[in-house]
């Protein structure tokens, strides 16, 4: 009985994203490319599975699946909160993410997400000073996400997030909203392989407001001054589809390799295919590389991405406690891009 229930749950589960995702998720089409706003959902802020690009859609767990895979959260053993640092130097940019987890009862987990991005300032520049000169403006753009996810046997696992979306300047803003969602499935001997898939960015269209977009003339020489307000365009939210599968080899009970895989179906681009492995000593040195592909990847002119392929992380994680389940772990990781000359992410992460 408690089999054909949980099957049912899945197969209910299933059927919701790929319905969700027929009517929502138009995939690899290039010629919609840069025609979708709130591009930020598409940056990973996260150190740990940066370093392997998102291979690990279908294993990652914790805080961190509220980015790749939010039916992760409900692995959680405890309590997580997590804080990572993304810089791109030669830009000037920052990402900077909190992330906190609670396990709510036997099977449920709660979790929220903070990340803004910091350009510094830049120079106000206008039709009659191009040049600037006329101070500066400092744009925020943030996303707060929360997600509750939840474990419906040993091998099932679903969750939902909804994440509200902010961009703005001194004088022109706007806000949305979107939601996740997602299903992990582990079989094997040791629990050893994992499926997953996960539907990101599904939100109505977003629109900029505000006083930059009002404009001041004359209707005709000496009458008096009119303010013409113009309406911005309405635009997408950048929606995806990941789909997954990862592969633990237990050499014993010191080391560990995972191959994992993940192909990327988007809305507004052309899609991508990320794999990566990871090695494990311990369950305390991870060491992890991955590499995405996506047509022309390698190609300076025809590129469609700032990412050029290869990632590669390190994370060192310090047991404590009576049964050695809490930890607190660093977490690195790297990925090349042309240009910017790559993007450098650090993160420290306590699970309680």
């Amino acid at each position: 009985m408690e089999t054909m229930r949980t099957m049912k749950h899945t197969a209910v589960m299933l059927a919701a994203l790929a319905m969700i995702a027929s009517g929502t998720v138009q995939a690899g089409n290039p010629d919609r490319a840069g025609s979708a706003g709130a591009t930020q959902l598409l940056l990973n802020p996260w150190a740990r599975s940066s370093g392997w690009g998102l291979a690990n859609t279908s294993s990652v767990r914790g805080v961190e699946a509220m980015f790749g895979n939010v039916a992760g959260l409900s692995q959680l053993n405890k309590t997580e909160v997590v804080f990572s640092n993304t810089r791109i130097p030669n830009a000037d940019i920052s990402v900077n993410s909190i992330g906190f987890g609670q396990k709510l009862g036997s099977s449920g987990v709660i979790g929220i997400t903070a990340t803004t991005m910091n350009f510094g300032e830049l120079e106000v520049t206008t039709f009659e000073n191009p040049e600037g000169g006329r101070g500066g403006f400092t744009p925020s753009l943030a996303n707060i996400g929360v997600g509750y996810a939840k474990s419906f046997s040993n091998s099932i696992f679903g969750g939902l997030l909804i994440r509200v979306v902010s961009e703005a300047t001194a004088n022109i803003r706007t806000s949305g909203i979107c939601f996740d969602a997602g299903i992990h499935y582990v079989t094997g001997p040791t629990d050893n392989v994992h499926f997953g898939i996960a539907l990101k960015n599904v939100g109505p269209a977003m629109q900029f407001s505000g006083d930059g977009l009002a404009v001041q003339g004359l209707l005709i020489a000496g009458s008096d001054q009119l303010t013409l307000e113009q309406r911005s365009g309405k635009f997408e939210i950048p929606s995806l589809l990941n789909i997954g599968a990862a592969y633990d080899w237990n050499l014993n009970d010191m080391h560990r390799v995972t191959f994992a895989g993940t192909f990327v179906s988007n809305s507004f681009t052309k899609d991508q295919g990320v794999v990566g492995v990871e090695y494990a000593f311990r369950k305390m040195i991870h060491l992890r590389g991955g590499f995405l592909y996506e047509k022309d990847v390698t190609s300076a002119e025809e590129r469609a991405t700032w990412f050029t392929g290869p990632s590669a992380g390190l994370s060192v994680d310090l047991p404590f406690g009576a049964e050695k389940k809490s930890a607190i772990a660093i977490d690195y990781g790297y990925r090349t891009t042309n240009p910017f000359n790559g993007f450098h992410s650090v993160g420290i992460r306590i699970s309680l």
